[in-house]
């Protein structure tokens, strides 16, 4: 068993590392994918110069990947939707350095799962000795593991990093046969609003197409890639993918990628982008190419949301993660879930000052959670046959990643 450090995935086999990615489902996690973290290292999107530098641990017996942790080092705080800027910030104040840490994450995704890509507990916790060793060795002030499940957040707590919980909106699929089935579980004044919203986009001119990678032509992703970017200008800040990344997932992964294209006078208006595999349907970006756009009530809403909604409908997948942040989803039906993270931290001094912090804060979350309960949307006996998971709060609106 060898322990090695790649700061590249062109040497490793997509279907060695893909298979690693299996759930106890049998599905395997897009956004974990090969093709993914690849394309996202190849086109620049997250590499040594936009400060992602893959530094990934990967544990081999002979040539057969046994196990992986995607870690970059990274050099700011940008992309990551669980915030540490205030960590950062206390530390330049005390005359220390923050940056660079280390972070297991999936660059610019608010998405939870495996993080300790292995297939028995020796192996994860061979990954989470390899991680420690590397960030008490290097120049960097600490670890952080964002997003990991359940089962991990609690291996990698019993190796003393601290838990983090976050909270996030997931839509979950009870067998619906269609979008109205959906909105009889909710209560008469959200099922009014929903349709309201639906009426105004319908009356404003807008048609809609759910086109899947291999649909989507170079015209389209050019398309696409100026809505995205208009979102992040009209917020003031900067796109973090290019129009290379986003054609290299529709070659790449055809069956994982939907672009939902909202027309308006036979002319494209808006998109969003989503991810999805089996199971779940993740709702990643989406944005406006045109400005008289903003002149069509709920277009936001109906493209981001409802029309996923109906793909997830019509194609029996589970779960739909739209994104970080957004009580706004929560009048939509989209629960609250628990997401978690670890951290581990170099100096002790800032460490059980960010570990007091942190229990406080859990504290907080706690309680925000139990007061969005009382305000679910469904009717009375709907919402307990929805099952729940977890916690996740970042600035998704303000980049327009949710």
């Amino acid at each position: 068993m060898k322990i090695r450090i790649l700061d590249s995935l062109s040497d490793v086999d997509p279907a060695q590392w893909d298979d690693l990615t299996i759930n106890p489902q049998g599905h395997a996690h897009p956004l974990l994918s090969h093709a993914f973290l690849h394309a996202l290292h190849e086109t620049g999107c997250a590499s040594q110069a936009s400060g992602w530098a893959p530094q990934f641990i990967t544990l081999w017996e002979g040539h057969t990947l046994r196990a992986a942790l995607p870690l970059y080092l990274k050099f700011h705080s940008y992309g990551e939707y669980v915030f540490d800027w205030s960590w950062a910030e206390a530390y330049h104040r005390a005359g220390f350095e923050y940056y660079p840490k280390l972070l297991c994450a999936i660059p610019f995704s608010p998405v939870s799962g495996s993080r300790l890509l292995a297939r028995n507990q020796a192996d994860r916790q061979a990954l989470i000795a390899a991680a420690l060793a590397l960030a008490r060795d290097a120049k960097v002030s600490s670890l952080h593991v964002l997003l990991p499940n359940a089962d991990e957040q609690e291996l990698l707590v019993a190796q003393g990093m601290l838990p983090r919980a976050s909270v996030q909106f997931h839509w979950h699929n009870q067998g619906y046969a269609s979008f109205d089935a959906f909105l009889a579980t909710l209560t008469q004044e959200k099922r009014k609003k929903i349709r309201q919203e639906r009426r105004k986009v319908s009356a404003g001119g807008v048609t809609f197409r759910h086109l899947r990678g291999a649909e989507i032509d170079d015209a389209l992703w050019q398309f696409w890639t100026r809505c995205y970017d208009n979102t992040y200008h009209d917020h003031h800040s900067s796109p973090y993918l290019n129009l290379a990344f986003f054609k290299r997932l529709g070659e790449s992964m055809p069956d994982n990628v939907l672009l939902v294209v909202g027309e308006h006078d036979g002319r494209p208006l808006c998109a969003s982008l989503c991810i999805y595999n089996q199971s779940h349907l993740y709702g990643r970006y989406w944005g406006v190419a045109r400005h008289d756009a903003g002149r069509i009530s709920g277009l936001h809403f109906e493209t981001c949301y409802y029309q996923p909604l109906e793909f997830c409908i019509a194609q029996g997948i589970g779960v739909f993660e739209g994104g970080a942040q957004g009580e706004h989803k929560l009048a939509r039906g989209f629960l609250p879930v628990t997401c978690h993270s670890a951290h581990w931290i170099k100096r002790p001094e800032f460490a059980a000052a960010i570990d007091r912090f942190l229990h406080r804060e859990r504290a907080g979350i706690g309680n925000y959670v139990d007061e969005l309960h009382e305000h679910s949307p469904f009717r009375q006996g709907v919402a307990e046959e929805a099952p729940l998971a977890g916690i996740f709060i970042d600035d998704a609106v303000k980049t327009g990643a949710g």
